[in-house]
């Protein structure tokens, strides 16, 4: 049944799905909680939560089995839908993950330059890989799959933000204040997240101010992104028409999951910088990590050196957004970098200066 005929009762075999997902859910073990050695600011600790630790290696894992479990209870999914989804990236893994636990056949629909690796992702997880030419008619053409095959497209973009459970307790933000007091600190001073379809950031911050904790949210954005500006202008539907060169992160446009009142800072980052980030964090915890995640460190960085040039103190926890065994013929590779003009050793100084003597990346560029 196409997505958009409205909703229906589910059915029994629907509603057995769910609970099987529930159950899924409820036996999902925190992911760890990883110290990153600094030398300063005094007061002041930085740690990173390892979502790439989630059965499908990304922290996408939670919000696409949210997606399932939301379409099944309004009866868009049933016993022997084929379903459909636009991206080529960590959703679709984890979207085919749950699709093959329910025998559903699972198509994702990429763009045509998508290399052999991240095809082969997906399909180690059970989806089909359906190329498309132009990139961007990826969306449509899910859409008229699903038309045409009486299956139901996904749309993470669209229904990501209604389906995440926000209230639960098992919710990473809450988690990661759980975390964080086991390692006997006090709440963080600051979150750091990265932001696609901005479910992420969205569940983090309210599980913030349901807690009421002192915690602030960050989201570090690259470069082409809408969130900077749109959030810096105020305007919600901002958009900038170009892709992001930082796989997991980043939108041409402002997406609907993505909530500006939940976030307090917005820190846009080089990509130079986020990839030179993602290798000093390899360099220096031998953690393999993706390139949204040197956004992330990056990001932490500006926190930590303005918490020291202002004296405060606190922790601070960003995300390990997935691993980065799949980015070694890209991100990893000096000859990808340098065919895109990427300069790296600029920041990759700064990076090595903070973290061995906490002056500030500015003055180590």
């Amino acid at each position: 049944m196409p997505h958009d005929n409205g909703d229906k009762r589910p059915s029994a075999w629907a509603r057995r799905a769910v609970d099987r997902l529930l159950a899924d859910r409820a036996a999902d073990r925190p992911t760890p909680l990883h110290p990153f050695p600094l030398a300063g600011p005094p007061g002041a600790a930085l740690y990173f939560k390892d979502e790439s630790r989630r059965p499908t290696g990304s922290l996408k894992h939670g919000p696409a089995r949210d997606l399932f479990i939301d379409a099944l209870r309004r009866g868009r999914i049933d016993e022997g839908t084929p379903l459909y989804e636009a991206t080529s990236g960590n959703m679709a893994v984890s979207q085919a993950h749950f699709a093959r636990l329910l025998g559903l056949e699972y198509t994702a629909v990429v763009p045509g330059r998508t290399g052999p690796a991240k095809r082969r992702r997906i399909e180690s997880r059970g989806g089909r890989v359906h190329p498309v030419d132009p990139p961007l008619a990826v969306y449509e053409r899910a859409a008229e799959l699903a038309r045409a095959h009486g299956g139901h497209y996904l749309d993470h973009l669209r229904h990501v933000g209604g389906a995440v459970d926000f209230t639960s307790p098992n919710g990473l933000g809450e988690e990661i204040l759980r975390d964080v007091e086991r390692a006997g600190e006090p709440d963080p001073a600051w979150i750091v997240v990265g932001v696609g379809s901005g479910a992420t950031s969205a569940a983090v911050g309210r599980a913030l101010r349901r807690r009421g904790a002192d915690t602030r949210l960050a989201v570090v954005d690259p470069e082409n992104s809408a969130y900077f500006p749109g959030w810096a202008s105020g305007c919600r539907d901002y958009g900038t028409g170009m892709p992001s060169r930082i796989e997991g992160i980043g939108r041409p446009r402002m997406e609907p999951a993505f909530d500006p009142d939940l976030v307090d800072l917005v820190i846009p980052v080089p990509d130079a910088a986020s990839i030179a980030a993602m290798r000093h964090l390899h360099a220096v915890t031998g953690v393999l990590a993706g390139p949204s995640t040197g956004s992330c460190l990056w990001g932490a960085c500006q926190l930590l050196d303005r918490m020291r040039r202002y004296g405060t103190g606190g922790p601070v926890v960003a995300l390990i957004g997935d691993g980065g065994e799949a980015y070694h013929d890209t991100y990893y590779a000096d000859a990808w970098t340098a065919d895109r003009g990427l300069d790296l050793p600029g920041p990759s100084r700064a990076l090595r200066r903070f973290t061995e003597t906490g002056v500030r990346l500015t003055d180590a560029t």
